[in-house]
């Protein structure tokens, strides 16, 4: 799977990038028709909420799976980011199993 990352508005951190990659890694093993992965990072300061935002889109076989949250840390992000993707993977093997 090829994984491109991308840090908007935001210095870019190593670590995030090792754990966005061993996360993706992670889905690519359990659903081996990913193609790739876009993952934006996303830091905004002048706001009411969290600030922290990851957003990964996926490419695969038919739409593309889009998954964002805005958490307290980047860590927080990419988990909840990747659960979100995992529940919306889960439903597209189960529709792709079903035809």
């Amino acid at each position: 799977m090829k994984v491109n990352i991308q840090f908007v508005q935001t210095a870019q951190r190593k670590w995030a990038e090792e754990l966005v990659d061993q996360k993706l890694d992670d889905l690519g093993q359990k659903y081996d028709w990913i193609i790739g992965a876009d993952v934006f990072f996303k830091e905004e300061k002048d706001t009411d909420g969290k600030g922290k935002i990851c957003d990964i889109r996926l490419s695969l076989p038919g739409p593309r799976i889009f998954a964002s949250s805005d958490e307290e840390s980047f860590e927080a992000s990419v988990a909840e980011t990747i659960r979100d993707l995992e529940v919306q993977l889960k439903k597209r093997k189960a529709q792709m199993s079903t035809h």
